[in-house]
């Protein structure tokens, strides 16, 4: 098993520090273009909701993200120092009332772009899996 990870204080711009440990990890793991895409999007998607709502933009809290190859399934984790939230209890982006906000489709997204999406710790975690093809 090949475990790389990060840490960045809860600012917005540190999402640079994220987007280039993706580009490592796409080198690294030999990512195609299409999974390397989703990747970056949900990845980025989930810890931007991490400083923005995990850790309310407060940059002394921090993210975590770990990035996990186990045989062909790689899996990313993303942590903050929140208090969690109720992942259970989303407003539907694609109903007729949401479909105008600007906000409300990260989760969204990072269902549809991972192969699995699972919320742990009351929401303070997330994980996403996505399969390499071999």
């Amino acid at each position: 098993m090949n475990t790389i990870s990060i840490q960045i204080p809860s600012i917005v711009e540190n999402i640079r520090m994220i987007e280039s440990f993706i580009d490592n990890a796409k080198e690294r793991f030999h990512l195609d273009e299409d999974l390397y895409g989703n990747i970056m999007i949900a990845v980025t998607e989930a810890v931007n909701n991490a400083i923005r709502h995990g850790n309310s933009g407060n940059s002394a809290k921090n993210v975590f993200l770990s990035l996990t190859l186990h045989d062909n399934l790689l899996k990313f984790i993303v942590k903050d120092e929140g208090p969690g939230f109720n992942y259970e209890q989303l407003p539907d982006p694609t109903a007729p009332e949401n479909l105008e906000k600007p906000g409300g489709r990260g989760i969204f997204l990072m269902k549809h772009l991972s192969d699995e999406v699972e919320f742990r710790e009351n929401g303070k975690t997330v994980e996403l899996s996505f399969y390499m093809n071999s």
